[in-house]
């Protein structure tokens, strides 16, 4: 099975978390933290930058690591690198997005995550729930 290693932004905003919801493909409306594929070369960091400007017309500024996540999908082995971010310059501009939303820690399951993002909203409310 072929493995996709990507990273994604837990953009934090007082005490709100920023989600999107994608507009495309075979998870179409489902919901996600933002960010891409990891290019050749690149650090996870790089690489989330990056994405979030591609994205988002944003620069964020990558605080701390929250998590890794290995999820096999039917098609291929996600591995994910999830990071706590905030904006530094930019108004989270939607291009690739359907939706977006700022979910406060008791609505973070209201709207409806893909299957490895659920494990990251579990990794989030272990430390804001602390």
């Amino acid at each position: 099975m072929k493995t996709v290693e990507v990273v994604a932004a837990v953009i934090e905003k007082d005490n709100k978390y920023y989600a999107t919801q994608r507009g495309y493909g075979e998870f179409k409306d489902k919901w996600e933290f933002p960010g891409g594929k990891v290019e050749h070369g690149e650090t996870p960091e790089h690489a989330l930058e990056r994405e979030i400007r591609e994205e988002l017309a944003t620069e964020i500024q990558v605080k701390e690591h929250l998590c890794s996540v290995e999820y096999d999908y039917p098609e291929f082995h996600l591995s994910m690198h999830c990071y706590i971010c905030k904006v530094q310059s930019g108004d989270l501009t939607l291009l690739e997005h359907e939706d977006a939303k700022w979910l406060a820690k008791d609505e973070l399951w209201t709207v409806d995550w893909l299957p490895a993002d659920e494990i990251v909203v579990k990794q989030l409310e272990n430390i804001v729930l602390q």
